[in-house]
């Protein structure tokens, strides 16, 4: 009869993630996919782009400010064409790091050097789980995905609601998903790029929480927004908006060009890259035109699409080396990089989890100090999923474990312990594992490690089902952080009063 492996964890649902992590830092040098030569010619196409080609920029608000500055500017076609000393200058005053300030200070985080911080899955218009299967977003879950994220100690902070809160009236939503933010989390959010009205209510929220007025923050960023590029070449006239207020405020925005090769890009890397790079560097210096230091990050997303359907595919070997090449661009120009963990399957599966592995080294050893997605991402970033969010959490604490550096010294040498189990001999009695065992090795939330007797025994539990009970476990235990009476109330006065306004004008 084979022998029976069996463990139990000696960890509750609330340690399993991690509460109090602190700051990742990566140690290892990041991966070089292209030389200096390589570097160059990607660099002279990206500014080739931005003087011969242009960006069509929807907004005329910024079409004035980059003809200001000395771009040639088509008013009919709202075409800006940029000489490359105009780039140059401008990204000299984008920082190279700055810090995310939090409500609870616990929780800044540095972008940029070799910090690391991962982000949860963001604006998926549905979500999924075992019991209620796949369903349009709606508030309940949105908040279910903020209370998972505030304890999971390895989501750094939120880049986008991790679900869409479909059921919220638009004009107002972003009123009641920050409210729920700031109150479910003490994790720095973000908000939507979509026109000044939005990103000013945001930045008050964001103000409120911490206790602060909006010109101390002005010098510590605390509220992020991304804009995408509408690829190719084209950027949206309320994102422009967005930017435009989030720069006078000094607050940061990351610039990602959704650059899909063979769609919306050359089906060729090199070329996929140079305009990914046009792309984001021609809105970043918007930021500069409009308040010089102001915060940015250099996004990167360039994957490929199947060229036998045309959807998208993530989780690639093109896009992990699109990966790479971007964080070498990113440290090219001294700005701080962003790159995600997503994958392209339909479900909690194998490929769902290889993907996902593939974009993640791609986004480590590319140095992305911030990683979007990381947690949670399903079917190309259409649906958030409850358990693949507790298996990219147990992936995501493994590679923070792995960045860890390993202790060489006279103890973990174990000499003595070698000399104590003697040739032959094992070592699960000496007194050094008896001393080490409960600390030496990560606990994994999801991984079984009982041998198949032992697993049939116990139910034959697939990862999806065994990751359903952690998600349920956590929520069930959850705890919103503490926040300060006043500023609840000044919090929810402030959305009242604005839901009313806003209210009145439709």
């Amino acid at each position: 009869m084979a022998s029976r492996r069996s463990r139990k964890r000696n960890t509750t649902p609330d340690q399993l993630v991690g509460v109090n992590a602190q700051q990742l830092f990566n140690p290892y040098s990041p991966i070089r996919v292209l030389n200096e030569d390589d570097l160059d010619l990607i660099h002279d196409g990206a500014m080739r782009i931005l003087e011969e080609i242009g960006l069509h920029v929807m907004n005329k608000k910024a079409l004035a400010i980059y003809e200001k500055e000395g771009a040639k500017v088509d008013w009919d076609k709202q075409y800006v064409f940029i000489d490359r000393s105009i780039v140059m200058k401008r990204l000299q005053t984008v920082p190279s790091e700055f810090t995310m300030h939090a409500r609870n200070p616990d929780r800044n985080r540095l972008i940029g050097r070799n910090a690391i911080n991962f982000t949860s899955v963001a604006s998926a218009p549905n979500s999924s789980d075992l019991e209620g299967g796949r369903r349009t977003g709606n508030f309940e879950d949105y908040c279910n995905f903020l209370r998972l994220s505030q304890s999971a100690g390895v989501i750094d902070f939120l880049t986008g609601y991790p679900v869409e809160p479909i059921d919220i009236p638009p004009a107002t939503r972003h009123l009641d998903a920050s409210l729920a933010a700031y109150t479910l989390t003490d994790k720095s959010f973000s908000l939507y790029c979509l026109g000044g009205g939005r990103v000013n209510d945001g930045i008050e929220m964001a103000a409120i929480a911490r206790g602060v007025d909006k010109e101390t923050m002005k010098n510590e960023p605390s509220i992020i927004t991304v804009v995408n590029t509408n690829s190719p070449l084209l950027v949206d006239d309320s994102m422009l908006d967005g930017l435009i207020e989030m720069a006078e405020n000094g607050q940061p925005t990351i610039v990602t060009p959704f650059t899909l090769s063979g769609a919306m890009c050359p089906i060729t890397l090199a070329g996929a890259l140079a305009q990914q790079t046009a792309e984001a560097l021609g809105v970043i210096i918007l930021s500069q035109m409009v308040r010089p230091g102001a915060p940015m990050v250099m996004g990167g997303f360039t994957s490929n699409a199947d060229m036998r359907t045309g959807a998208p595919a993530f989780g690639t070997p093109e896009y992990t080396k699109a990966a790479l090449a971007s964080g070498q661009l990113a440290r090219r120009y001294n700005i701080p990089f962003r790159s995600s963990a997503p994958n392209a399957s339909n479900c909690v599966d194998a490929q769902a989890a290889w993907e996902t592995q593939m974009s993640l080294w791609g986004a480590v050893m590319g140095h992305a100090q911030i990683i979007k997605h990381a947690a949670g991402w399903l079917e190309g970033g259409l649906c958030a999923s409850f358990e693949k969010f507790i298996i990219d959490i147990d992936m995501l604490q493994m590679m923070a474990e792995t960045l860890k550096p390993i202790e060489v010294s006279e103890a973990t040498l174990a000499l003595d312990a070698i000399k104590q189990a003697g040739h032959g001999g094992h070592f699960f009695g000496t007194t050094h594992t008896l001393a080490n065992y409960k600390t030496a090795f990560y606990e994994p939330i999801v991984s079984d490690w009982s041998n198949f007797e032992s697993w049939e025994e116990n139910g034959s539990k697939t990862a999806f089902e065994r990751a359903n009970k952690v998600y349920r476990q956590r929520l069930k235990i959850f705890q919103s952080p503490a926040m300060d009476d006043q500023i609840r109330i000044s919090l929810e006065s402030y959305v009242s009063q604005r839901r009313r306004e806003l209210e009145l004008t439709r």
